[in-house]
């Protein structure tokens, strides 16, 4: 299958700049193309990974991609999706997250071997260009009006928008020239928002290299959850890519919490499963909603895609021992994973009685109220039921010496840490 029969597929193209000619070219020869991020964090989140699986998938196709870290235009900022400037980080700043960011994207995309994914940073060229170069050597074949007209400008006119941000789409396109002459770069992909900057570049190529130029724009769909929110958003925030920001458990519950109007979107777009996998799961939606194979499957695959193999391990153990309740199969750390957004208490090492154990901490309003429940067998501790009025709570019942699972009913979970 040519790749871009493969996109299609996989309804992961917006706009083309030239569908058949794009097509003829990949059929032709391997094409080298890029996608670029810029720093403008330490971590990239899920909507991150949407262009860059598409360029993965050029790569198995046998293709030979291009990665662009934007430490010249992450100083800058792109207006595309913002009604206000951007606070300029330092350079300092800027650099760490380049740091940052390079080493997630050389984790997840670039392995030893042919074909190997290539990774360049925008500021090695384009620190070496003067003012007057600029203005002299690209600034002149740029149209203010075509400028203004591009959606990520005009959509800013009404708010303003600096010159600083309104010159990020010929930062851009010169990058894309660079990668054009010195990399034989001829495809550009990104995001919807990203078609205005596509677009520019293209425009400054065959200026420059001639309107004979061999040079293409893809961009991919913006991605919108089926009840129309935004893809990658939960009332947490992002889902980042760093296991410090978003832990492998949560992340992997993420995907398992799909719906399932979206699910089959999700493991086209993010997935490299095949079209006969990736029916029969279609299918399953359709005939077995309740069972989720779906989502687990693709939990799993993102999961281990991002975080490797252990850790999507660790966050089944998690998953299964919050199921089935047997909370002390799991370590000090897997504890703080999966407790990690419920209740939590602190609690000194020092030995005490249950039931004003629960009152002191205020999981329980009073005393009671705790004998009742301890009575009707409603408290667990670490997955074992609690029907001893009289039990003493001592350090060496926390799991990990650090943490105590309290449950009251069948859902009401509690995480007591032990100060030390």
């Amino acid at each position: 299958m040519n790749i871009i029969d493969e996109l299609e597929w996989r309804d992961a193209i917006n706009q083309q700049t030239d569908a058949e000619g794009l097509r003829e070219l990949t059929n032709e020869k391997a094409v080298s193309l890029y996608c670029g991020v810029d720093p403008t964090g330490d971590s990239m989140h899920i909507g991150h990974l949407i262009p860059f699986m598409v360029l993965k998938r050029f790569q198995l196709a046998g293709h030979r991609p291009v990665i662009l870290i934007g430490g010249a235009t992450g100083t800058i900022g792109d207006p595309s999706g913002r009604q206000t400037e951007r606070s300029l980080q330092t350079l300092e700043q800027v650099q760490e997250n380049v740091e940052a960011l390079s080493a997630q994207l050389k984790k997840l995309f670039i392995t030893d071997g042919d074909n190997q994914i290539r990774m360049v940073n925008n500021y090695d060229w384009t620190h070496k260009i003067n003012i007057i170069e600029f203005l002299r050597d690209y600034g002149k074949n740029f149209s203010i009006n075509s400028m203004l007209a591009k959606d990520v400008v005009s959509s800013r006119l009404d708010s303003g928008i600096s010159f600083t941000e309104f010159s990020y789409q010929i930062l851009q396109s010169i990058d894309y020239l660079h990668l054009y002459q010195h990399e034989d770069v001829q495809l550009q992909i990104g995001g919807s928002d990203q078609w205005g900057n596509i677009t520019s570049g293209l425009d400054l190529i065959r200026r420059k290299e001639g309107s004979e130029a061999k040079a293409f724009g893809l961009t991919i769909p913006l991605m919108l959850k089926a009840d129309g929110t935004k893809f990658g958003k939960t009332a947490g925030g992002a889902i980042w890519l760093d296991p410090n920001k978003t832990t492998p458990f949560e992340f992997y519950q993420f995907w398992t919490n799909t719906d399932d109007r979206d699910v089959v979107k999700y493991l086209k777009y993010f997935t490299f499963l095949s079209k006969d996998e990736i029916d029969t799961l279609a299918a399953k939606v359709e005939s077995e909603p309740h069972k989720r194979e779906a989502q687990k499957t693709l939990a799993e695959e993102m999961t281990r895609f991002v975080h490797g193999e252990e850790l999507l391990e660790q966050a089944k153990r998690i998953t299964a021992a919050l199921f089935s309740g047997d909370i002390k199969s799991l370590t000090a750390d897997e504890i703080e994973q999966g407790f990690k957004d419920m209740p939590t208490y602190e609690a000194s090492l020092e030995s005490k009685n249950i039931v004003e154990w629960l009152v002191d901490l205020g999981i329980e309003p009073s005393r009671r109220q705790a004998r009742e429940d301890i009575t009707k067998g409603a408290i667990s501790m670490n997955g074992e039921k609690v029907s001893d009025l009289e039990l003493e709570i001592t350090a060496s019942q926390a799991i990990g010496g650090r943490f105590i699972i309290i449950r009251k009913g069948k859902k009401n979970y509690s995480l007591v840490k032990l100060s030390q």
